[in-house]
């Protein structure tokens, strides 16, 4: 039996997970690493720390599977995906902290942007907009502020990546500077339609070609990883953005069909196949996967804080002390009582696009507590969800009159309270894997495939396996009055700043 690993790189820790070849978890560790927040609106990881818990989980997961490195068949990377490092070459040591896909600095210069007519450029060429949400403002941050960086980039002795070509890179001691299409696609520097780093795109942003890596398929040789870390050299063949490797995780191979990840923000994507729909609705357009050459196109909608509220109850408000406690406190909440919490804590995602909207919470009454607001908060992750689908759909004509199966994952959907709002608030089917590690198994499979371990994207289809499907009871005038409290809530937040 041939056994994988996944490393998944996330925003407030990192796993290593060991599967066997048919994509079942055999072990996995888990390590949590600091959040630097030096000034409002900004987020930052060291990345020294991504680095050394990916090192740290490797090692325990393999020892806590009681296999050999030599066992290891591949290991593949999913990772946060706009996250971005600038390092030096020769050394490898980061010249400044990561930038996180969560940072707002670069919120004015994205005006600017905007306001001269660039973002329709930006649009067309990467599906994406003008955001410090994308990695390409946050690069020409770090240029332009850290002392010698300009310079030293234009003598090419620096190079960039998100987070997952910074491990490549570690990994393999130096020998590897590349990264996979999904990746690339968030950089605001990659035409998503020719597949190349885009030579107006970097003159727009100021940022030297010498920077980038190598882009890939999903599927593909990265490289091996230095023998030094596990004893012995293990491939690295499969990488994606956490997302998409959730999307392959999910088995969304079929043009029509959705998943939606929740960890610490909530993110959907709806595989288009190989058209690349643009949005009319404020959605992005991207590349869901490349395997053998091929793009294969998503709309997708992205929401910014989803578990990241419940870490906000548990850490700032402190009326909760683990996240599982949120499904008793919201099954005792007063039913009498509309109490609406909008998350908008580093602004709203699709469709608003509202960097500068706060996040707020209505409804408030004297009698308003614990058990209220652990409601509140788990149904703004329904109703932003619905905020998509109903994007997607009018973007999609094929979805318009289609009830939709939604395949969720991450972390929250163990909340049984949660998803079956999320059923009710959107009228369509919630589908939970019986595997709900599907990023990690995306990126495991994505190994297995390019070294020949895992079966096609067909087969892993079938092989796909329902947990529990959540349906809809809500009564139609319930759920219609609820969600047009929840517009009225978003426009009161956006239009009192």
């Amino acid at each position: 039996m041939a056994y994988l690993i996944a490393i998944d790189q996330g925003t407030t820790s990192t796993r290593s997970i060991v599967f066997d070849e048919t994509l079942q978890v055999i072990a996995s560790a888990q390590q949590e690493f600091p959040q630097h927040f030096p000034h409002s609106g900004w987020v930052e990881h060291d990345p020294e720390d991504l680095l050394n818990t990916t090192l740290s989980t490797l090692k325990a997961a393999l020892a806590k599977s009681n296999l050999s490195a030599k066992d290891i068949a591949a290991i593949g990377i999913t990772n946060q995906r706009e996250t971005v490092v600038v390092w030096d070459k020769d050394t490898g040591k980061a010249i400044y902290n990561a930038i996180v896909w969560q940072d707002r600095r670069t919120a004015d210069y994205c005006q600017e942007l905007k306001d001269n007519g660039s973002e329709a450029l930006i649009q067309q060429k990467t599906g994406l907009r003008a955001d410090p949400y994308f990695s390409g403002t946050e690069i020409r941050w770090i240029l332009n502020n850290v002392d010698g960086a300009r310079a030293k980039a234009e003598a090419g002795q620096l190079r960039m990546g998100t987070v997952d070509t910074w491990l490549i890179w570690h990994l393999t001691a130096g020998q590897v500077h590349a990264t996979d299409a999904t990746n690339a696609s968030r950089t605001l520097l990659f035409n998503i339609h020719t597949g190349q780093w885009d030579q107006e795109l970097l003159k727009l942003l100021d940022i030297p070609d010498s920077l980038l890596p190598e882009v890939k398929d999903c599927a593909a040789d990265f490289g091996s990883t230095d023998a030094s870390i596990l004893g012995v050299a293990i491939p690295i063949s499969g990488v994606a953005g956490d997302q998409h490797a959730a999307v392959i995780g999910q088995a969304c191979f079929q043009a029509g069909m959705m998943k939606s990840t929740y960890g610490t923000g909530c993110f959907a994507l709806l595989n288009t196949g190989t058209h690349a729909v643009n949005s009319n609705n404020n959605l992005l357009t991207t590349i869901a996967y490349q395997l053998n050459g091929q793009r294969t196109y998503a709309l997708e909608g992205s929401i910014f804080i989803a578990g990241a509220a419940v870490q906000w109850l548990r850490d700032g408000l402190k009326i909760i002390q683990k996240a599982s406690d949120t499904q008793a406190l919201a099954e005792a909440a007063d039913p009498n009582q509309t109490v609406y919490l909008v998350p908008a804590f580093v602004g709203l995602g699709a469709p608003y696009w509202d960097p500068d909207a706060r996040g707020a919470l209505y409804g408030l009454t004297r009698n308003t507590g614990p058990a209220e607001i652990s409601k509140a908060t788990l149904e703004s992750i329904g109703y932003q969800t619905r905020d998509l689908l109903q994007a997607m759909k009018a973007d999609s004509a094929g979805l318009k009159e289609t009830k939709t199966v939604l395949r969720v994952d991450g972390g929250m959907t163990s909340s049984e309270w949660a998803m079956q709002f999320l059923a009710d608030i959107l009228d369509s089917y919630v589908d939970r894997p019986k595997v709900l590690e599907s990023t990690a198994t995306g990126a495991a499979y994505l190994a297995g495939l390019q070294q020949g371990v895992c079966p096609s994207p067909e087969q892993f289809a079938k092989d796909w396996a329902l947990d529990k499907r959540f349906e809809p009871n809500m009564d139609e005038r319930m759920r219609e009055q609820k969600y047009n409290g929840w517009l009225d809530a978003v426009r009161r937040t956006r239009s009192t700043l």
